[in-house]
């Protein structure tokens, strides 16, 4: 557990820097984000409670907001309507149209309600932060926000503990993995028939998502040069080819399905500035960048399914990208060959 800063000394700073962003707040502080918000209890934040089911299912009502997910390296922000609530023991989702979700309850530990004052303009938010402090999930209002239904929401969630502060504890150590088995890995990697049977194949041979990926075959997996994110992206806008956009954490994945179209580099951010969709992500954060195909069964047609994944220096996954595609179908071709042009480190092609 970290030593909590005294949350006077906490609120000082935040009257000193009132333009700063929390999270680089917090980090010169050194502190963690939620201890930094959680100081503002009584007067900017409100406890919330962490019920998947009496969060998600009475936002829809509150209308347009904004959702954002984000790592270390990347921010994924997505503007519509949290409808399309899926509950679960271990995992929930969001399906909408606009907004879609993967969330994992047991790794939400706090949860705020946010309102902050910049001049004339208030701005609201839910916010959430795991047993470390780290955010997981953002949930800010916009114009169009029904902000009536949003302080209904707020304060049916909002907890009897109102004290200032959390409790943070430190990460667990991270598990040694056992050595890479190449033959029975790619043997089970051979007989996937579907993506979402990969996770299930890592924790069975338990190893991690990089290890496999480089240890499988070039047939299966081939490194791609770092740059190439830049060059996937504006080969998709300039195509209107719709993507899938993955951005997550361990408690909490965003997905963007969709054509992407305003896509500009400022210094090493590449960013994705499109209506309903923004994407920010840091090129230099990117240690290794790989195609990897999984095979698939459409309908009892063998086919396979490529994506585009970055990887931090510690080995964690920062983003992934598909080609957008309708359940049960193949790969669209153009996608394949913009994943094909992509530059390869050392030259190698894909079998």
């Amino acid at each position: 557990m970290t030593q909590a800063l005294d949350h006077a000394a906490i609120i000082a700073a935040q009257n000193d820097n009132p333009k700063m962003r929390a999270r680089d707040l917090a980090a010169k502080l050194g502190i963690s984000e939620g201890e930094l918000v959680a100081a503002g209890c009584g007067t900017t934040a409100k406890r919330i409670a962490i019920d998947f089911t009496r969060i998600f299912p009475p936002l829809e009502r509150v209308g347009e907001v904004m959702a954002l997910t984000r790592n270390e390296s990347a921010v994924h922000e997505k503007i519509g309507v949290y409808d399309k609530f899926i509950g679960g023991k271990h995992a929930a989702m969001m399906l909408g149209e606009k907004i879609d979700m993967r969330m994992f309850a047991a790794r939400w530990a706090h949860g705020f309600a946010v309102e902050t004052r910049d001049g004339d303009t208030v701005k609201r938010s839910l916010q959430f932060f795991d047993a470390q402090g780290d955010a997981v999930h953002k949930i800010h209002t916009r114009e169009s926000t029904d902000i009536d239904r949003w302080n209904a929401l707020v304060a049916e969630l909002a907890s009897d503990d109102q004290s200032a502060g959390i409790a943070v504890m430190e990460a667990p150590a991270s598990a040694v993995r056992s050595k890479v088995d190449t033959a029975e890995l790619r043997d089970r990697w051979s007989r996937m028939t579907d993506t979402h049977q990969f996770v299930g194949l890592l924790k069975k041979l338990d190893v991690d998502r990089l290890s496999a990926i480089r240890a499988v075959g070039d047939d299966y997996a081939w490194q791609i040069d770092n740059s190439a994110v830049e060059a996937m992206l504006r080969l998709s806008a300039k195509e209107r080819l719709p993507i899938m956009c993955f951005v997550g954490n361990h408690a909490c994945i965003q997905i963007h399905s969709g054509p992407v179209l305003d896509v500009k580099l400022m210094g090493p951010w590449l960013n994705i500035m499109d209506p309903d969709f923004h994407l920010h992500l840091r090129t230099d954060h990117i240690t290794e960048l790989w195609a990897v195909r999984k095979p698939t069964d459409n309908n009892g047609v063998s086919g396979h399914v490529t994506s585009l994944e970055a990887y931090d220096a510690d080995g964690e996954l920062i983003i992934q990208f598909f080609g957008k595609r309708i359940e049960g179908q193949d790969e669209r071709p153009l996608w394949r060959e913009i994943m094909e042009s992509l530059p390869r480190v050392g030259g190698r092609r894909a079998a």
